[in-house]
């Protein structure tokens, strides 16, 4: 393979620069034994980890209290750049435009939790890094009307745009009418806060997302909001790569199986509750045959 070129994106784009006061819990760890991680071309010439996200994806990436971006992405970017030297420049891109924008060369890494399908994977390439599946979830007096997967039928549920939970509910809606029942209505919304509020305020019965991001707005939400017990698609969970950049692709290979080393992926993970969608090692993807159960 050879190296794509990237351009400087033209995408809505906020920078934030994250020094060691952002991540001095990772100073010590973030720097154990071992060869250095060698960073990109591009890398080493910005002097800069530019990283595509949406910045609007609890508990994975959003704007904290302190007007700053944190989360479990942030916070992993954050001890990848301190690895690499360099500062993390996170360039927010809505969530249909970061697989374009990578096939483009627009932006060379895409960091959110990526399922991995066939049809992504014609674009992108990817690096496992967790686990989940997707999840219905709804208010606690909804929350009898979803005990069987039937029961998704005549909803009115909530998805974000291209996401893996908006092909889901596609799917599902497709099982509903061969079954003579009534049709999922979708709604298509921008991002996952404007989902949680919708079913908050009763204009939507429920929203299908990611089993991690529902665990963690069920527990934000005071139990204003619920996890069905509908889960589907268990998968893994990756960052995006353009399928031509084995040398960005290595750089956060290495990078990541380091903070699985030294620590800081644990510690990131039992911090925002999500330690249960674990993977043992981070791994490359660039074929459905190289996915793996843990």
């Amino acid at each position: 393979m050879t190296r794509r070129k990237t351009g400087r994106s033209t995408l809505i784009r906020n920078s934030y620069t994250l020094g060691t006061v952002s991540f001095c819990t990772f100073a010590t760890l973030a720097n154990g034994a071992g060869q250095d991680i060698v960073p990109s071309e591009e890398v080493a010439a910005s002097g800069k980890l530019s990283i595509a996200n949406t910045i609007d994806y609890a508990p994975f990436e959003y704007i904290g209290e302190d007007g700053k971006p944190t989360g479990i992405v942030v916070e992993l970017a954050g001890a990848v750049a301190e690895l690499l030297g360099v500062e993390l420049d996170l360039q927010r891109t809505p969530f249909p435009a970061l697989m374009p924008g990578l096939a483009s060369g627009r932006f060379s890494i895409a960091w959110e939790t990526f399922s991995v399908t066939p049809e992504r994977l014609e674009q992108v390439d990817f690096i496992v890094f967790l686990q989940g599946g997707l999840a219905v979830s709804t208010r606690p007096d909804l929350l009898e009307q979803f005990s069987d997967e039937a029961d998704i039928c005549g909803k009115h549920v909530g998805v974000s745009a291209g996401s893996a939970s908006d092909f889901l509910v596609d799917r599902l809606d497709a099982e509903c009418v061969a079954r003579r029942a009534e049709a999922v209505d979708k709604s298509i919304f921008g991002s996952s806060q404007d989902i949680v509020q919708a079913v908050l305020s009763g204009r939507i019965d429920a929203r299908v997302d990611d089993a991690t991001a529902s665990s963690y707005f069920e527990r934000v939400s005071g139990g204003q909001l619920v996890v069905t017990p509908l889960q589907y698609d268990v998968t893994p969970l990756g960052l995006a790569i353009a399928n031509d950049d084995a040398e960005t692709a290595q750089m956060m290979l290495s990078a990541l199986e380091r903070l699985f080393e030294n620590g800081v992926y644990e510690t990131v993970l039992e911090r925002h509750g999500m330690s249960a969608y674990a993977v043992e090692a981070p791994y490359f993807v660039d074929s459905l045959d190289d996915l793996r159960s843990k």
